[in-house]
C-alpha cells in the first residue's frame, strides 16, 4: 500500500508520547492521550512516519513495537518524542462529537453575544472535560452540553455557551 504524504503544515493530533523503554529488542513504552488508551495502537508513529509492527496494552499503559527500531539503544533514542497522526487520518467522528484538537482555537461568545475568548486548550478533569478559555484572563467552562454548551460551529469559529461573563 503506498503512503500518502502529508504536507508539513498539515494539523497533527498527538496520541501520545514515548515514556520509556520495554526489554531489549527496541520495544516502547507509551503514554497514551486517548480513550480508551489502546485506540493509538496501529498509528502511523512520529512525524517521521514509522510504521508499527505491534502494539497491545500492558499494565496501565500501552507498549509498541516500531519499525526500525530494533534494540534498546534506538529505543532510548525516542524517549519523549510524541507520536501523532496528520488530523486528515482520523476518523468523522459521529455529529455533535469532536476531538479537542477542533475546538482548541474556537471563539467562545455567551448566548448575550458577548465574546469570553478563545479556547486555549482542554481539561480531562473525569468528572467532565473543562475548556481553557483566555482573554486577558482564563475561564475555565465546564464542557456540559445543554447546560452550558449550547452550540458548537467548527466551520464558523463559534462556541456558543450558557455562562455568566463575569464569572
Amino acid at each position: 500500500m503506498a503512503k500518502t504524504p502529508v504536507a508539513d503544515t498539515e494539523r497533527r493530533v498527538v496520541l501520545g508520547t514515548i515514556a520509556g523503554v520495554y526489554g531489549v529488542k527496541g520495544w516502547i513504552r507509551v503514554r497514551s492521550a486517548t480513550e480508551p488508551r489502546e485506540r493509538m495502537l496501529g498509528r502511523r508513529g512520529d512525524w517521521r512516519e514509522r510504521a508499527l509492527e505491534e502494539g497491545r496494552g500492558h499494565g496501565g499503559g500501552v507498549i509498541a513495537k516500531l519499525a526500525g527500531v530494533d534494540d534498546r539503544d534506538a529505543a532510548a533514542a525516542l524517549v519523549g518524542a510524541e507520536i501523532a497522526v496528520p488530523r486528515s487520518r482520523l476518523p468523522a467522528g459521529a455529529p455533535d462529537e469532536y476531538y479537542w484538537v477542533d475546538l482548541v482555537g474556537l471563539e467562545v461568545v455567551t448566548e448575550q453575544g458577548v465574546a469570553l475568548g478563545r479556547i486555549e486548550g482542554l481539561l480531562a478533569t473525569g468528572a467532565n472535560d473543562v475548556l481553557v478559555v483566555r482573554n486577558g484572563r482564563e475561564r475555565l467552562i465546564p464542557f456540559l452540553r445543554d447546560s452550558v454548551i449550547r452550540s458548537v460551529d467548527v466551520e464558523k469559529g463559534v462556541l456558543r455557551v450558557d455562562w455568566d461573563p463575569d464569572f
